[in-house]
């Protein structure tokens, strides 16, 4: 009994150092430490998350919010209509659609015959204006001589009147002394007559004389009424200052000017599009022939939100890129205005907002940006095309 005492005291002792074996302290330690790694991780990310925040903040502060951006914006032109000035039939198109030109290029050739007719008229018309102003010049030294003519006529006449007067005084008194002789019987009765008739005759001699100087001073204010009415005519003017002969010259500059019509031709480079002429139609003036687009004029409508217009002004500059080229190719222009209204207020069917229904809509507000010449000869553009605009609102032209 002694001896199995002693084995049961070792078991025991056995088993209880046996015990602490399993515990599971190791365990809670690693999960503490995962759960304190996890923490610090989040922390860390936090704490990145947090730096880029600041860092965005701090970018938009000074950069960012000094940029405003759109990719509502698309290339524009200022086309050229191409209508004819005068009307006739078409004898040759000598473009196509899409076909680039330079000014000057000749696109389309009217029939010029009538044009031509109308040329001579009018250069016949101002040779016979000119011609008549020769004879009307003429026509003042043929009446001037003619006015001096009627002065000597006029002088003639009173030269008579003095003859005349003094062959009636002449007769007169030979009359009135035959008279008083008469009653004593010294003058004869037929001599008394004699004298009698050559004082009527002195007398009607002296009427005619009379009248045949009234009519020479009438004739002669005639002759000047003639002269001074050709010399209004021709005062102050010569062969290529006179009105007619103006007109006339006027309306061969108007002819020349029909007939160069005939011949449309391209005003500026560009490139051909919407070509609606065909050989042997015939045109009206005003009439729609074609399109010219100038492909090194473009400039871009960017439609910006109204709330992104705050800082922008005229001739800030601006980046564009092009979905044609893509991102690796950019443009730069310049804001050179702004539309006088939203695209809506000039729609087709403007919007009516007095409903009761009403939601508000932002409102894009067309800006019109310059493009750089040299840039669109190295990449061109076409009318239509999308781009992305951004403009630099921290300069301050």
């Amino acid at each position: 009994m002694a001896d199995a005492e002693p084995a049961i005291h070792s078991a025991r002792g056995t088993a209880d150092r046996a015990e602490p074996a399993p515990t599971p302290a190791p365990v809670d330690a690693d999960e503490g430490h995962r759960k304190s790694l996890r923490k610090r991780l989040m922390l860390g990310v936090g704490g990145l998350v947090m730096l880029a925040g600041l860092g965005y903040g701090g970018y938009y502060v000074a950069v960012g919010s000094h940029y405003v951006s759109t990719d509502n914006a698309y290339v524009g032109a200022d086309s050229a209509s191409i209508t004819p000035m005068t009307g006739g039939q078409v004898l040759s198109v000598l473009v196509a659609d899409t076909q680039a030109v330079k000014k000057g290029d000749v696109l389309v050739q009217i029939d010029d015959s009538d044009a031509r007719i109308a040329l001579a008229q009018a250069e016949a018309d101002l040779a016979r204006a000119t011609r008549q102003f020769g004879q009307t010049a003429a026509t003042s030294d043929a009446l001037a001589a003619q006015v001096q003519a009627r002065e000597a006529d006029i002088a003639r006449a009173r030269a008579q009147v003095t003859a005349a007067q003094a062959d009636f005084e002449k007769a007169r008194i030979d009359l009135a002394r035959r008279q008083k002789l008469a009653p004593n019987g010294a003058v004869s009765g037929e001599e008394l007559t004699s004298a009698t008739n050559a004082f009527q005759a002195a007398r009607a001699n002296l009427d005619l004389a009379k009248a045949g100087l009234a009519q020479a001073s009438s004739t002669r204010v005639a002759a000047s009424g003639q002269l001074a009415a050709n010399e209004a005519l021709v005062r102050g003017t010569n062969a290529n200052t006179a009105p007619e002969v103006l007109a006339a010259r006027a309306k061969v500059e108007q002819a020349k000017l029909d007939l160069a019509r005939t011949v449309i031709r391209a005003p500026f480079d560009g490139v051909v599009t919407r070509r609606a002429v065909q050989v042997g139609q015939r045109v009206a003036p005003g009439a729609q022939l074609m399109l010219i687009v100038p492909l090194n004029q473009l400039y871009v409508d960017a439609n910006f939100k109204e709330g992104q217009l705050t800082k922008v002004k005229v001739g800030q500059p601006v980046t564009l890129t092009s979905d044609l080229y893509g991102g690796k190719v950019e443009y730069h222009g310049r804001v050179v205005g702004f539309s006088g209204g939203t695209g809506s207020s000039f729609a087709l069917i403007p919007a009516q907002n007095a409903t009761g229904n009403w939601i508000k809509v932002v409102q894009r507000l067309p800006v019109r940006v310059a493009l750089d010449p040299k840039e669109l000869q190295a990449h061109p553009l076409r009318v239509g095309l999308s781009m992305d605009a951004e403009i630099d609102t921290s300069a301050t032209k």
